[in-house]
């Protein structure tokens, strides 16, 4: 018998360790019998938990969710450093010295905050076309290759619990952000070494684990992973949202700019277009775009739209129609 077809929407799977994220998508799209499907933001084989699955026309979302602050647990080793900065690696120092609790709460505050970090050479950022690790295993990363640092912000960093060797970490942090690079980096400044031996995504935008659905229940029941579908209409809640007359959402379907006759009574133009104080966009003098969610009268989601501080107009500019 045919499987109904699976809806537009996501699909949170709490990722285990072993697989890569690309091995949890191909299992997916063969458990729910869909061919339209991707994830939204990498963890490595030996990190587990959330792990947000795009499905159908939410692929088209799938740069807003990747975009998303993340939160993770992490446990960091003392006193070893590996190439590929966690536990997978080979050993290249090792340091018989171990940090105190007060060294170690001293040292995460240098990570609080907004920096430039480094990723690992062994991660999946592009160079030249070829994957990082690619060209590191085959050693062709010269200093002149290797990943460049990124800004990043970590909006939270706190010590979980400490016991001389290892230390848990729980963080919420920007998009881009590498924890195997946060450990390496912890390691330098303590002057022992680290490296990051467990990982788990606790969070990942709007969603948490307790909206997830385990790997091996998705494989084996496809009806339980229902039940824990997110459609359309559920996603990027954190947005404002307008709803639009039968006409405005013709418009939208058309690309066409939505004014205040577009939007439905009870809805209204949102009030940071253009009046709201907010920061500048480099280089421009001009208000960055805000995403606004655009919906019909029954509550589905059309698409999103920017918005422009010259005019009292929205641009769609993702149509899910």
């Amino acid at each position: 018998m045919k499987k109904q077809a699976f809806p537009d929407g996501v699909l949170v799977v709490d990722k285990t360790e072993g697989p890569t994220s690309h091995d949890v998508v191909t299992l997916a799209r063969r458990a729910l019998g869909v061919s339209r499907i991707g994830h939204t933001g990498t963890l490595d084989p030996m990190a587990t938990g959330v792990l947000p699955l795009v499905i159908g026309r939410a692929t088209r979302l799938a740069q807003f969710l990747t975009a998303s602050d993340k939160s993770y647990e992490a446990t960091v080793a003392f006193g070893r450093t590996t190439d590929t900065l966690d536990a997978s690696g080979t050993i290249v120092t090792a340091c018989d010295r171990r940090p105190t609790r007060d060294e170690l709460a001293q040292a995460i505050g240098r990570f609080r905050g907004r920096f430039d970090q480094t990723p690992p050479v062994f991660s999946a950022k592009n160079i030249d076309g070829e994957r990082s690790y690619d060209l590191a295993r085959r050693g062709k990363l010269t200093s002149e290759a290797r990943p460049k640092a990124v800004s990043v912000n970590v909006k939270r960093l706190e010590i979980l619990s400490f016991d001389g060797n290892s230390a848990r970490l729980e963080m919420q942090v920007t998009a881009g952000f590498y924890v195997r690079s946060l450990a390496h980096d912890l390691g330098v400044t303590l002057g022992t070494g680290a490296h990051l031996v467990a990982l788990r995504r606790t969070r990942s935008g709007d969603f948490t684990l307790r909206d997830s659905v385990a790997l091996d229940v998705l494989e084996r029941d496809r009806g339980a992973a229902l039940t824990r579908f997110v459609p359309l209409a559920g996603m990027l809640l954190g947005l404002s949202s307008v709803v639009l007359t039968g006409e405005g959402a013709k418009h939208a379907r058309h690309g066409r700019d939505l004014g205040p006759a577009d939007l439905a009574p009870e809805s209204s133009m949102p009030a940071d277009v253009p009046e709201a104080e907010v920061d500048t966009e480099a280089g421009t003098g001009e208000p960055p775009p805000r995403w606004i969610r655009l919906l019909d009268q029954n509550g589905a989601l059309l698409g999103l739209a920017r918005t422009a501080a010259a005019s009292r107009v929205l641009h769609p500019s993702v149509v899910l129609m």
